[in-house]
């Protein structure tokens, strides 16, 4: 009897434990990346007595009791929630984020991102930077050097629309360009009428206020379609003020002379830019950091990185939504979306995949598993009691 009691206090504290693991996952039902645990239950050893056997010719065997065993995760999918935030990111599918810290790997499905002031990548929760692939080689994400976008020179100039039979003379005002400063000079394309003398063609002057920067004339065929090899001039354009010289192209090829009652020609774009400063930064579904600029540039700077894992379970949890691989771990990594590793979901976090539901059913079962467990040990003491008195009664 006095080993009932025992096997009944193996239950008690199994119980406890699986009360303690039920406690973690319903506490962490909000925690971003949260992957709910289960706890195994095991049989412990069985003593054999080989004086009976029964109807199989086995030999009777009584078992010690129930001891907690190791706890697992479960790595299903969690919901997805808006955040946001533009460096959110929730991984649709296999696949972790990877973090270091103090030289030592972690892996997460938390994606709450954001950049330190160093211009390093790191997680919310620690600091951990994030690591990710810069021309194939994994590394830590930096943008340090990428706070500012250099000026561009403007070395094409392109037009749309219609000049008009009509038109004597048209200008094309407001027309800005950048020099290799980035510093803005504002021309206008002065256009006079010139089919009298030469069928379908438009005499030009580029200014840049009173001063004429060059000249040329453009041509159209019959059709009112440009004529090829007349509707393209280059130019040599000195900006000053320590400026470098630049080639620029007038483009007319996309314009047209008909029939109209009056000529609408309008810059379509020019491909210079000031210099600008870093106003974004955003992830994509394939995990790149895309940089706003505030001359309206924008470049994809580093992808990030993940580890699949054909084990998962061999990862061990270390708290802060963070895993360690350990001696067991078969690790690949990749870019999102390649070979068996999930895509991106921007903008958004991937919550606790706890199940209230099974977790209160579970709870219920530890709850009379514990209270079975100590009735069996008030039942082995009052045996016991009993087995006292009969010798107090003699």
């Amino acid at each position: 009897m006095l080993d009932s009691i025992y096997i009944g206090m193996s239950g008690l504290t199994s119980f406890s434990k699986g009360l303690s693991n039920i406690s973690n996952n319903v506490a962490n039902l909000n925690t971003v990346g949260f992957k709910s645990s289960e706890l195994e239950f095991l049989d412990l050893f069985y003593r054999t007595q080989y004086g009976g056997a029964n109807s199989q010719g086995l030999p009777y065997s009584q078992g010690s009791g129930v001891k907690a065993g190791a706890s697992y995760s479960k790595f299903t999918q969690g919901d997805f929630r808006q955040t946001g935030n533009s460096l959110d990111a929730a991984i649709d599918g296999n696949g972790f984020f990877i973090l270091q810290q103090d030289g030592k790997l972690s892996y997460t499905r938390s994606g709450q991102f954001t950049f330190d002031d160093s211009g390093y990548l790191i997680s919310r929760e620690g600091g951990a930077r994030v690591l990710g692939f810069n021309n194939g080689a994994l590394s830590e994400i930096n943008i340090a050097g990428k706070r500012s976008s250099a000026p561009v020179a403007t070395t094409n100039l392109t037009f749309t629309d219609s000049l008009s039979n009509s038109s004597t003379t048209y200008d094309v005002s407001n027309i800005t360009i950048y020099d290799s400063l980035g510093a803005a000079h504002t021309l206008t394309l002065t256009l006079t009428n010139n089919t009298a003398n030469e069928p379908g063609e438009w005499t030009f002057r580029l200014m840049e206020g009173a001063t004429e920067v060059t000249s040329g004339a453009f041509r159209y065929q019959g059709s009112g379609v440009s004529s090829p090899g007349h509707d393209r001039h280059t130019f040599t354009y000195n900006p000053g003020n320590g400026a470098m010289t630049t080639f620029i192209t007038l483009d007319a090829s996309g314009t047209n002379f008909f029939s109209s009652s009056a000529s609408s020609m309008r810059l379509q774009s020019q491909n210079g830019s000031p210099a600008g400063y870093l106003t974004t930064t955003t992830l994509d579904s394939d995990g790149f950091i895309t940089l706003g600029y505030s001359n309206g540039k924008s470049v994809k700077a580093d992808q990030l990185g993940l580890a699949f894992f054909t084990n998962p379970d061999s990862l061990q949890a270390e708290g802060s939504n963070r895993f360690f691989a350990t001696a067991n771990s078969q690790r690949a990594l990749g870019a999102p979306g390649e070979g068996s590793l999930g895509r991106l979901r921007t903008n958004g976090v991937e919550l606790s995949n706890v199940d209230l539901a099974q977790q209160f059913s579970e709870l219920i079962v530890v709850q009379r598993g514990y209270q079975a467990s100590s009735q069996v040990i008030t039942a082995a003491n009052e045996m016991i009691q009993q087995l006292g008195e009969i010798r107090g009664r003699r």
